[in-house]
């Protein structure tokens, strides 16, 4: 099966890359799709079928991959716009309702798909749900010297926070931008995305959380049809 899902990964990843045109500033997105968008792109470079193509990172990851590539990157307080951002996600309804932050960048994914003109995200099709939440937690950056306030906030919300812990260090994981992720499961899942981010948001402590509502422009979805890889383009509902 891993293999299967690194196939369809390569071919949504490749997909995405052919919608990137010379001369445009392109947000990059994080994660392992998006690490293989990346990887396409500064393939493209190198061969010389692109040119003057401007990066912008959601993530440090991501900056240290497209630095290693040669793809120019600038800041998002640098540019004047995002032409194209591309990124996966955890999670894909079927309004094109997204639950990000996996691997705690989506402070920096929400900025640079709210700036950019068009927003696609690349998925394999184990990421389409019908509901948010009942598969996959959903991520509330806090404050660090707020993070019980908010979980016992969320909590009287409905929902069961968990501190996120790191897996290779002692401690919590920490944001990039020097913050803490609580990891949150709403009983029966999120039937009103658009409400709940903003009222998650509207906590004191809190800087941003994983629902990314009314922002994507397009999915590709990564599948396997007839024993090889093929990519999707879902129709919103």
């Amino acid at each position: 099966m891993a293999d299967l899902q690194d196939q369809m990964k390569q071919a949504v990843a490749m997909a995405a890359t052919e919608q990137i045109q010379s001369g445009m500033v392109v947000g990059l997105g994080s994660g392992s799709t998006a690490a293989l968008m990346i990887q396409a792109l500064g393939a493209k470079l190198k061969r010389g079928e692109l040119s003057d193509i401007i990066g912008v990172t959601t993530s440090f990851q991501g900056e240290v991959l497209a630095a290693e590539l040669g793809i120019p990157l600038q800041s998002l307080n640098a540019v004047d716009r995002i032409d194209l951002a591309i990124d996966g996600a955890d999670e894909v309804d079927p309004s094109f309702q997204l639950i990000k932050g996996g691997g705690a960048c989506h402070v920096q994914e929400k900025l640079v798909a709210v700036r950019a003109k068009r927003f696609v995200v690349v998925v394999d099709s184990t990421k389409l749900v019908d509901t948010l939440n009942l598969g996959f937690l959903l991520p509330v950056e806090v404050l660090p010297g707020a993070w019980r306030q908010v979980q016992g906030q969320l909590r009287e919300m409905g929902g069961d926070a968990q501190l996120r812990m790191a897996l290779k260090k002692a401690g919590p994981v920490v944001t990039d931008q020097g913050n803490l992720v609580l990891d949150v499961k709403f009983s029966g899942g999120i039937s009103d995305p658009q409400r709940l981010e903003k009222d998650i948001n509207n906590l004191p402590g809190v800087l941003e959380n994983g629902l990314f509502v009314n922002l994507t422009d397009q999915v590709l979805v990564g599948e396997i049809s007839a024993g090889s890889a093929a990519v999707r383009d879902l129709v919103k509902r």
